[in-house]
């Protein structure tokens, strides 16, 4: 039987007692005292990470509209039949695909600040046309083109 190789270790003022990791010799903080050896978090990280595959993130379209499980009755483009998310085998390719209407697209809400511009824009559009047709009654009057009416 081999011998077990017993790892560097020292305590400090504070009597924290460090250990130096068995792959890369960092010292590690606050071991057991029955320790032989320790690995350090980023030597145990690496060894985690070759073993497993990274997690795969994000979303994977699949074809189908948003919410087809919900509906009573879906048939993709394949044929497949759907009654509320279940797959119907029996009725595979007797129905057409059904038609999914695009999603209403939604208005964004706007700040205060665009509402009281565009209000003030909406007031000096209206006190524009008030002025022309003041001025065009004075010309009309001017001009001798008064209505009767």
């Amino acid at each position: 039987m081999a011998k077990k190789q017993i790892y560097h270790s020292y305590t400090d003022d504070k009597g924290i007692l460090y250990m130096q990791c068995k792959l890369c010799g960092e010292y590690v903080p606050k071991v057991g005292e029955h320790a032989i050896a320790v690995k350090c978090t980023k030597c145990v990280s690496l060894t985690m990470s070759s073993k497993y595959p990274p997690a795969v993130k994000g979303y994977k379209p699949t074809g189908r509209p948003p919410g087809w499980h919900f509906m009573k009755e879906f048939v993709d483009k394949d044929g497949n039949v759907f009654h509320k998310g279940k797959e119907q085998l029996k009725l595979k390719g007797t129905l057409k695909p059904t038609k999914v209407k695009p999603p209403k697209k939604r208005t964004k809400r706007r700040t205060k600040d665009q509402i009281l511009v565009a209000k003030y824009k909406e007031k000096q559009v209206l006190k524009k046309t008030a002025l022309k047709k003041a001025v065009q009654k004075q010309k009309d009057f001017l001009n001798h083109n008064i209505d009767k009416g």
